[in-house]
């Protein structure tokens, strides 16, 4: 059996370089006419409470931010962006289909 309380542990004074690199990555938004936007509902994690989900979009963070609070607006309800999503409060996966096509995006609606 190996003894596990001397294993070596490196650690740096600047933290973790990997977060500070994917950070600094930019990225490019495409025109909405190039874009497939996926709306998904999804309730797992939330308490019970559905909220809606708008996927692989390609947007810079600005970009993404600024959507977010379009949708919010045409929703009524809030929402955030998270881990490269948008995710609406509520089911409102219409009324962000017809604003988004309004804008130019192609549109699925995925998901129970």
């Amino acid at each position: 059996m190996t003894n596990d309380n001397n294993r070596t542990v490196w650690s740096s004074n600047q933290g973790d370089l990997r977060r500070k690199e994917a950070a600094k990555q930019k990225v490019n938004s495409l025109p909405p006419h190039q874009q497939t936007v996926y709306l998904h509902r999804d309730s797992k994690g939330r308490g019970g409470k559905a909220v809606t989900l708008v996927k692989r979009l390609v947007l810079s963070e600005e970009d993404m931010k600024e959507l977010a609070t379009k949708l919010k607006q045409v929703c009524g309800s809030g929402g955030t962006v998270k881990d490269g999503m948008i995710e609406i409060q509520g089911e409102h996966r219409e009324k962000i289909a017809e604003a988004l096509k309004k804008m130019g995006y192609k549109v699925k609606i995925a998901g129970g």
